[in-house]
């Protein structure tokens, strides 16, 4: 079987795309079956598959079908199936692994959300709080344990690829202390700090998420003498006072999370301090199909929005920021440098 297609009529690629749910419901299914990791680096049958990951063979060859027509996994001529660049990517310990975040992106709560994404355009609002009676991160922590511990890694493997990308791409000499507000695990932090030896730095976040900080920042870690941990929520305050403050991928919250997380920063740092905003984009972006869903989805639970050029900005000079530079991080991230003026 070959996956080459030429391109459908449009009529049959609205029908495709109406069953887009079967793909994104196939690659969970994948990720939770771990068939990725099963499939060795050569054609393997689907009999050998389903006895590795514990499935029956006959529905697992129409799940991997269903894959291989959108480039992941592949079927060859005798039926066996091979891993694609695609298919990959699914494995737990690759270094790119995007599983944690295909499970996020399909968690159960997700398919509760998404048939009221009318009503959420209608309003503008969330529906979760309708839904479960409660906002969402209370509701991930409370009621889906599971989904929590998903976003947690999905966050985590995210923070950890585009880490030293960030440290890269920014210019910190001269500054001698950095902040990582709502910096996870602190892979940014971190990875800073390995550049600029001499810096100190500190990682804000929730207590829930700090506690599981990257080893090396806590305890007999080889950066846990230049670092501070602390726990609180931005949206409340910012306890700590720095040259540089780095804020990347959460000003997607509602407007006025947005706004009182940017004043902190601005009373707490002072005049000419330094902000730099780290966001993906929906526009000018090579990853627009990903950037919008997210975007949708972002409407869906938090009521937020992931921003243009245009709007991202909007928000940083109303909040009486001076944007100096926007630049590109790697295809899916810029970064806003900015200052607090005198």
């Amino acid at each position: 079987m070959t996956t080459e297609q030429t391109a459908p009529p449009p009529s049959m690629r609205l029908r495709e795309l109406a069953f887009g749910a079967a793909c994104a419901a196939a690659l969970r299914a994948a990720a939770r079956l771990g068939v990725a990791d099963a499939l060795g680096d050569g054609p393997t049958s689907v009999e050998d598959l389903a006895a590795a990951v514990k499935a029956e063979p006959r529905p697992l060859r129409r799940l991997l079908r269903a894959l291989s027509c959108y480039g992941v996994f592949a079927e060859r001529q005798d039926g066996t199936f091979e891993h694609t660049e695609m298919s990959r990517l699914l494995r737990e310990n690759d270094p790119h692994s995007l599983r944690y975040i295909s499970l996020w992106c399909t968690e159960p709560w997700t398919w509760d959300a998404w048939p009221k994404l009318d009503e959420a355009v209608r309003t503008g609002r969330n529906v979760v709080e309708d839904l479960y009676g409660k906002e969402f991160f209370v509701y991930l922590n409370e009621d889906a344990p599971e989904s929590a511990e998903v976003f947690n890694r999905a966050m985590t493997t995210s923070s950890m690829q585009s880490a030293q990308e960030v440290a890269a791409v920014l210019d910190l000499s001269g500054s001698t202390s950095v902040v990582d507000i709502g910096g996870g695990q602190g892979h940014v932090v971190a990875s800073l700090l390995d550049k600029y030896p001499s810096m100190h730095g500190t990682l804000l976040d929730l207590p829930q998420v700090v506690e599981r900080a990257d080893p090396r920042l806590r305890g007999s870690g080889d950066l846990a003498g230049r670092v501070n941990i602390v726990p609180g929520d931005c949206r409340e305050a910012v306890p700590v006072r720095a040259d540089v403050y780095i804020i990347k991928n959460i000003l997607e919250w509602d407007d006025d999370s947005t706004a009182r997380t940017l004043r902190n920063v601005i009373e707490t740092g002072g005049p000419g301090t330094r902000v730099v905003v780290i966001e993906n984009l929906v526009d000018d972006t090579p990853s627009m199909r990903f950037s919008t869903g997210m975007d949708l989805l972002l409407l869906l639970n938090v009521g937020g929005a992931k921003h243009t050029t245009e709007s991202m900005a909007g928000r940083l000079t109303d909040a009486g920021l001076v944007i100096d530079d926007i630049r590109p991080v790697n295809p899916y991230l810029h970064a806003f440098d900015c200052h607090v003026p005198a």
